[in-house]
């Protein structure tokens, strides 16, 4: 690291999975593994050129981490991305054996200071789909930061290759950090937000609903002898993990889409109803429901163009009554997220903390049985070829909590695949096919009759 380069302290998501990395023994943990390939005949000299083009416009991904003298953990960016983009040939392999050699490399940890977080393969797949695989640090980009940089690389290449206009330059990662830190400085909205989620944790102590029914709660109950207890060790099994999707028809699909605009409900919020439904069935109709909601917390132009990693995990808890409609519960789940969204900067990691003293909990207790991520980003642009596309998505092998939920929209026929990340140790096929079953049903009992109580949804389901 050079002597004159400007270092940065890191942002609230990135403080959060820093401590997340260092408790784990698994270094390779926030490593997510992504490709996007596309079905056609990829000229990979001009991709290389595009991909370098796109690191250069992308100052996320030239983000470094370092260690100060007195113990700090800083980033900085360096100026160009100068590390080698090889190449792949996967076409004669089977489909399963390149996606596993994927997971290969997305097992691979970097190394964590003064070091690209980051690394590119071009690849050509069975099936004729060409383009690249990406291995990236959480850290450094999310989701949705993964999927601008991808979107930034097709742009510069189909300019370069069919002449289409070349894209707009990204918005600037230093600059929204910038404005992350001057919020965490105990701004006025930082302290708002404060009062509102010490608020939300002094409130009442919220209750674990595993998604295999009571018998979690009621073991660690059994445990630490105490049936008043109320929240459940999910660190208490290896993390060993694995990914296993389900695929949702076109139709259907969008079904769930017209009721969300029919009602002005987001598919968010549908989503979240449909499992806190099923948690409610099959934890005896239990009300007081918890579930972790993914927040992208990219509401102005400089956040969702500026790539980075911001999304945050925060609580979701309802309590809803058999007696209330399924609207019912869909416009409480709104109004909650409404006031998430507008406390969502704080810092995710002193929340947990703060509750963890609160309630006396020990570490890996927790009372959010599942996390959910819902990504309605689709790679189309009126300024490129309409080029069928994949994107796959591959499992590091370690996972940081027991379930997590990520529903996409399908990149071939526009359905929805619901992928779960799941802890092999807790999970195994039969419950997370038998969640996808009951969640399924309940959403589409609920939206063909909205005005259902939700015990007749759990009644007909």
């Amino acid at each position: 690291m050079s002597t004159d380069v400007k270092l940065y302290p890191l942002a609230a998501s990135q403080r959060f999975f820093y401590s997340t990395w260092e408790k784990s023994q698994d270094k390779h943990l926030l490593n997510i593994g992504t490709s996007l390939t596309l079905e056609s005949d990829v000229d990979f000299d001009v991709l290389k050129q595009s991909i370098q083009e796109a690191y250069n416009h992308c100052e996320c991904l030239r983000v470094r981490l370092t260690k100060t003298d007195d113990g700090q953990v800083m980033q900085y960016v360096v100026d160009k991305e100068t590390q080698e983009i090889s190449f792949f040939e996967f076409s004669h392999w089977k489909q399963e054996d390149a996606d596993n050699e994927m997971k290969k490399w997305t097992s691979v940890p970097f190394e964590r200071f003064d070091s690209p977080l980051s690394r590119i393969v071009m690849i050509s797949m069975p099936g004729g789909f060409k383009g690249m695989y990406m291995l990236v640090d959480h850290m450094i980009m999310d989701a949705q930061g993964i999927f601008l940089f991808f979107k930034d690389v097709i742009e510069v290449y189909c300019s370069k290759k069919y002449g289409t206009p070349y894209p707009k330059p990204l918005k600037s990662f230093i600059q929204a950090l910038e404005k992350d830190l001057k919020y965490m400085n105990n701004s006025k909205a930082f302290q708002r937000d404060k009062e509102y989620w010490y608020n939300v944790i002094k409130e009442s102590e919220p209750l674990y609903t595993d998604v295999t029914g009571e018998k979690s709660l009621d073991r660690e109950r059994a445990k630490y002898n105490n049936p008043n207890l109320r929240a459940v060790n999910t660190l208490d099994t290896g993390n060993a993990s694995d990914i296993l999707s389900f695929h949702l028809e076109p139709n259907p699909s969008d079904v769930l889409i017209k009721f969300c605009m029919q009602h002005n409900i987001s598919m968010t919020c549908l989503l979240l109803t449909a499992l806190r439904t099923y948690l409610q069935k099959v934890n005896d109709n239990q009300p007081d429901i918890s579930i972790c909601n993914a927040v992208s917390r990219r509401a102005t132009l400089l956040e969702k163009f500026s790539g980075g990693s911001r999304i945050q995990f925060f609580p979701c808890r309802t309590v809803v009554q058999t007696n209330e409609t399924f609207l019912d519960a869909c416009r409480k789940i709104q109004a909650n997220q409404n006031q998430v969204f507008r406390h969502a900067d704080y810092d995710i990691y002193d929340f947990f903390e703060a509750r963890k003293k609160y309630y006396n909990l020990d570490e890996g207790q927790t009372y959010e049985p599942i996390s959910l991520t819902y990504q309605p980003l689709v790679l189309r642009s009126s300024d490129v070829p309409d080029i069928r596309y994949k994107s796959g998505w591959y499992c590091n092998g370690i996972a940081s909590q027991n379930l997590y939920l990520t529903v996409t929209h399908d990149s071939l026929d526009d359905g929805l695949d619901f992928t779960f990340e799941y802890r092999t140790e807790k999970y195994n096929f039969n419950d997370l096919e038998k969640i996808y079953y009951f969640v399924t049903r309940i959403l589409f009992e609920g939206v063909n009759h909205p005005d259902e109580t939700i015990a007749e949804v759990i009644a007909n389901t």
